[in-house]
């Protein structure tokens, strides 16, 4: 039912050139006007200037107060009303890494390492080792089926990948009513972790077989961009990562509706990120298989633009279309078109611990790719 004001004159004086956003429930049906004092009102009544300086602006609010009707000061008759529900400035989605130190437990991340201790022990023994592992099995069976073509064999294994990754993804929902969120979560890690290090492996160890398409490792400055378009497309590749405790199942996981941050610049960082690894090792490997590999990963990357979209609207379904409504799949369009305002302080939604930790895992990465390399040789995949 929506709410109605009515407003004298000495009240709405003091309203010049503002909107009065007023929280309401949407109906098909309206009540008449009614008169609401002052008191009543400042629980449920929020003030927009009519300009575009957004006072509101980040403000995080309660699911039942996200959807407001807009009224009209000094309309012509009492109760008009303006039937567009707008969104005062409130952020429907989530704070996306936030990471408060004061909210951790020392015994969760006990847990954490214990987890991670066994998880990287039943990979090595069951997946990764020779001997004992399932791991060099399922390589040589693709290689095989591909007519040992790298490129084919590369192709194979990442949409083998993307299709057991993207369709235990899809089926999250039904899943994790039938066996719970954290034994869904055991169950799509213990599927996907093996199957996404034999690709990683299998593109380290083959990365420069195939043919090879264009030379440009010695043009002037091409490592350098290279490098740093990598450095880069991890502060769009792990925004969801996070809660680390999530991800081991620690917490129980969830599936968030983030919007600050790295979402305002797009609403997919997974799929730019990945987009922009794959262009970096392209032009610089310069070969079939590295083009191979791009192309699994970036069609995967792309169905999950679709995919994650579509899964969203089904779990957030109106504060979803909220969201997609001013942020942008490309990246800075939302922005550029003024769909998406930036607060003047936005560069502290990066100024965060999990930024901070991206950036040492990725100069790590980047340090320990010769061990990366020959711990991969070693497995003669």
């Amino acid at each position: 039912m929506a709410t109605s004001l009515l407003f004298s004159n000495p009240f709405s004086c003091h309203f010049h050139n503002t909107t009065v956003v007023v929280a309401s429930k949407t109906s098909t049906t309206r009540s008449n006007p009614l008169l609401v004092t002052s008191k009543s009102i400042s629980p449920l009544i929020f003030l927009k200037k009519n300009n575009n300086n957004n006072h509101n602006r980040g403000l995080f609010l309660p699911k039942s107060m996200r959807n407001y009707r807009k009224i009209r000061v000094g309309a012509s008759e009492i109760g008009e009303t303006d039937e567009e529900e707008v969104v005062a400035g409130a952020v429907v989605g989530e704070d996306s890494a936030d990471f408060d130190l004061g909210k951790q437990k020392i015994s969760s991340w006990i847990y954490f390492c214990g987890v991670l201790g066994i998880v990287l022990f039943v990979l090595d023994v069951a997946w990764i080792d020779n001997s004992t592992g399932f791991g060099k099995p399922f390589i040589d069976a693709v290689s095989t089926l591909s007519a040992s073509h790298e490129e084919v064999a590369m192709l194979m294994l990442t949409l083998i990948f993307a299709i057991v990754h993207s369709g235990l993804a899809s089926f999250r929902d039904k899943g994790e009513k039938l066996i719970g969120e954290r034994a869904y979560r055991v169950l799509f890690a213990g599927l996907s972790l093996p199957l996404a290090v034999s690709t990683v492996v299998y593109f380290i160890n083959h990365r420069y077989d195939g043919v090879q398409l264009w030379q440009l490792q010695s043009v002037p400055g091409i490592h350098q961009v290279m490098w740093l378009s990598s450095f880069i497309s991890f502060f769009f590749l792990y925004p969801s990562t996070f809660n680390l405790l999530e991800v081991a199942a620690v917490d129980k996981p969830k599936m968030h509706l983030w919007e600050t941050g790295i979402m305002r610049i797009t609403r997919h960082p997974q799929m730019v990120g990945q987009v922009i690894w794959c262009l970096a090792h392209t032009v610089w490997i310069g070969n079939s298989v590295a083009v191979a590999a791009s192309i699994g990963l970036i069609g995967h990357h792309l169905f999950g633009v679709w995919n994650g979209d579509r899964r969203l609207a089904i779990r957030y379904g109106e504060d979803f279309e909220v969201l997609k409504s001013r942020t942008s799949v490309i990246p800075f369009a939302a922005i550029l078109d003024g769909r998406q305002k930036l607060p003047k302080d936005y560069y502290k939604e990066f100024v965060r611990l999990p930024y901070l930790s991206i950036t040492a895992l990725t100069l790590a990465v980047y340090l320990a790719h010769p061990l990366m390399q020959a711990a991969s040789f070693r497995l003669h995949w």
